[in-house]
């Protein structure tokens, strides 16, 4: 697995190392779970993993040329590491209530696929070629692919790490 993939899924783990069931599905008024920040994870990698398959199938970009802002948007996520928050995740990566037990299997198998398909893309079309367009940060390189999920995955854990925080406090004023 590339070292970045291999820092998200390291990233993953750390996050909920020895989670109950029950930890994962508790939730702060308003906001995700932590099994519905992972659903979310897996739907990203599961997304990824079959559209750019298709891209290594084909052996040919397909890449819009990048706007001023998604080339802003790609150095802030790719470049610094950093993505701001309040943004509303795609319809297509948004959680649908999959089972607090199969989240992290499937998270772990889309990952793996995704390593893959991004392999596959770079054997087929290097490292310098903007190869498919994000939903919001546009095209991106292989590296660029590697690094936003990445970055992406460490933001969701950051809020895993809140939930979990929140869940200990919440259980200290019930004691």
């Amino acid at each position: 697995m590339h070292p970045d993939l291999q820092a998200a899924r390291a990233a993953i783990d750390q996050a909920t190392d020895s989670m109950t069931t029950e930890q994962l599905i508790w939730r702060c008024e308003g906001k995700w779970c932590t099994a519905e920040i992972l659903e979310h994870l897996a739907l990203a990698f599961g997304g990824t993993a079959k559209f750019l398959s298709k891209i290594a199938a084909d052996g040919k970009s397909v890449a819009s040329k990048p706007t001023l802002k998604q080339h802003i948007g790609t150095w802030v996520v790719t470049g610094a590491g950093f993505i701001p928050g309040g943004r509303k995740a795609p319809q297509g990566v948004v959680p649908k209530g999959m089972a607090a037990d199969e989240v992290m299997p499937t998270i772990r198998k889309n990952l793996d696929a995704m390593d893959e398909a991004i392999a596959a893309c770079e054997a087929k079309l290097g490292t310098k070629v903007k190869i498919a367009d994000h939903p919001v940060l546009g095209p991106l390189t292989v590296p660029e692919w590697r690094k936003f999920h990445k970055v992406h995955t460490r933001h969701h854990m950051k809020q895993v790490a809140y939930l979990r925080t929140r869940m200990s406090q919440a259980q200290a004023a019930r004691a």
